[in-house]
């Protein structure tokens, strides 16, 4: 790599990250500074405070997912994080899934997005065996849109049977009432171990004064139909009240710290150790358009920077390899971007996956559960390869074998899109389909089919076949251009790391900067539940 193209590389990769920190810095204000206030007002903290306060000092907040909702819902001013803050924090020094309503965003309202959020907060406490700590602040179903948040499976329902679910597996869940808790939101909190309400800001209720008005012609106010009072003294239905927020976290802070230990995976730790190589290299390094050694992205996020290749020398469209993460043990699969010669003497392409790699990947899948090793997958893969000599080589037979490895592996999968993620490499490659604890993408990953030039070429194909087929004019040139135009420009923006993010196919993206941080948070909460014996299926050899 010449010194223009690295410098290229980290120019662009800077640009990404700033847009980026530009975005989560408008996001982070939820309904905005006036919303804010109004809160404050009210002598309640917003969602973020919250979190904040309740979480250690100087400890590290994951958060998931909070761009979900990006540029969604706009004709109705927008959802930012589909207002609910979510993550992984520490809470007297017990890693926690929290999970907190922004009533800064349309009161806190649960749109179709947001109950895809708290699913998802959900399925990594229940794999993890996180608490839950449920900071509840909704005004319920945003009810424009409740044909596409209550009636299905994965819908607003799921969310209390996975309540259900989690005590049943001795994983405890705590909810603080610290505004509207109202109809069948009112289950979340009660469905929880243990709850606590804030005197004067927290209310829970099936049907709140104007519904039970109309319902029954009952004239009551919210204090008495189910305020603190109400639903301690006479109901029983909480079992704290508290004056207010900050006492509500104290409470849940002291409730933890009286949580024994349970049994852990046993994953192995070391004394963490800082990469040799210079870290922030990794944004010259790393290239969008032209190959690269990915072994020299490894280098700058494993510890010391040093790391066990296996199978070195065969299947070189993907790296496979042994490392520390921050003094944890993890298995690494990884695609190559360089053009690479095959043992024999055949030129590959980078980042496409051969028979030979799929092969080697497979094999390794299976070493790491069986040494009980947490797999680390970094894709920036275009597919497999194609072509007769590919199929008379038996691409899809060693393809399925890496499909099933990946599909019946044990150990915790975590998943890095560094680049390109298209068609059945994400799938081979761990993508969201194939349950990684943790997936999240660099500024520069592209998640599609294919990429926008093949899939506009291929889509104007069609157009001008079916025209034809119709006896139409064949287009001109002029117009063929302007129609690939905007099918590439409609496909690209489909394709972008943000769109992902924002429809939750990815947990977060990230500064490659903070992968280390990311994955070794990860590993930390995966090693509070026990993995299964890996069964290795169908691997034939």
């Amino acid at each position: 790599m010449t010194d223009i193209d690295f410098n290229l590389n980290e120019d662009y990769m800077r640009l990404a990250v700033d847009e980026l920190k530009a975005k989560l810095e408008k996001i982070y204000l939820g309904g905005g500074q006036k919303k804010i206030d109004s809160e404050h007002k009210k002598g309640k903290l917003t969602a973020r405070e919250r979190i904040e306060y309740l979480t250690d000092k100087n400890s590290t907040f994951l958060e998931i997912a909070a761009l979900v909702g990006d540029e969604m819902y706009q004709e109705i001013g927008g959802c930012p994080s589909g207002g609910v803050v979510a993550g992984i924090g520490y809470v007297s020094g017990r890693q926690c899934m929290i999970v907190a309503n922004d009533a800064t965003v349309k009161a806190g309202a649960w749109f179709p997005i947001a109950g895809k959020k708290n699913l998802r907060a959900q399925e990594i406490a229940m794999e993890n065996r996180l608490p839950v700590i449920y900071l509840v602040d909704s005004a319920g179903v945003y009810l424009p849109l409740q044909d596409e948040i209550f009636p299905d499976k994965e819908n607003f329902g799921r969310v209390f049977r996975n309540n259900a679910k989690m005590s049943s597996m001795g994983i405890p869940q705590i909810s603080a009432i610290m505004g509207s808790c109202v109809a069948g939101g009112a289950y979340l909190p009660i469905m929880s171990d243990e709850s606590i309400i804030v005197e004067g800001t927290g209310s829970i209720f099936l049907a709140g004064p104007y519904l039970v008005k109309s319902a029954i012609g009952e004239t009551v106010d919210k204090e008495t139909l189910g305020g603190a009072e109400t639903q301690t003294a006479l109901s029983g239905v909480c079992d704290y009240k508290v004056k207010d927020d900050k006492e509500a976290l104290d409470t849940i802070k002291k409730l933890i710290d009286k949580y024994g230990k349970f049994e852990t995976a046993g994953f192995d730790r070391i004394k963490p150790k800082k990469p040799k190589a210079v870290e922030k290299e990794l944004y010259g390094i790393f290239s969008t358009t032209k190959p690269y050694d990915v072994r020299e992205v490894i280098k700058r996020i494993v510890d010391d920077s040093e790391f066990t290749e296996y199978k070195e020398d065969y299947g070189q469209t993907i790296v496979t390899c042994y490392a520390r993460m921050d003094g944890w043990s993890v298995g690494i699969v990884a695609n190559q971007r360089s053009v690479v010669k095959s043992k024999k003497g055949e030129v590959q392409i980078g980042g496409v996956i051969y028979s030979d790699s799929a092969d080697k990947a497979a094999r390794f899948i299976m070493l790491c559960n069986q040494k009980k090793i947490p797999l680390l997958f970094m894709q920036d893969v275009t597919g497999f390869m194609v072509g007769s000599r590919s199929e008379q080589g038996g691409i899809i037979k060693d393809g399925a074998k890496l499909v099933n490895a990946v599909s019946n592996s044990t150990v915790p999968k975590f998943t890095v899109i560094t680049g390109n993620s298209y068609g059945a490499g994400n799938y081979a490659m761990c993508g969201k389909a194939y349950d990684p604890r943790l997936i999240v993408a660099w500024p520069s990953a592209k998640i599609a089919v294919m990429g926008g030039a093949q899939a506009a070429n291929t889509i104007l194909q069609m157009q001008v076949g079916t025209l034809e087929a119709k006896g139409a004019e064949t287009m001109n040139p002029e117009e063929k251009a302007k129609i690939l135009k905007d099918i590439k420009d409609h496909y690209d923006k489909t394709t972008t790391p943000y769109y992902a993010a924002a429809r939750l196919w990815v947990d977060a993206v990230i500064d490659p900067l903070e992968t280390r941080k990311w994955i070794s948070i990860g590993i930390e909460a995966a090693n509070n539940a026990p993995v299964e014996k890996f069964n290795v299926g169908v691997m034939q050899t």
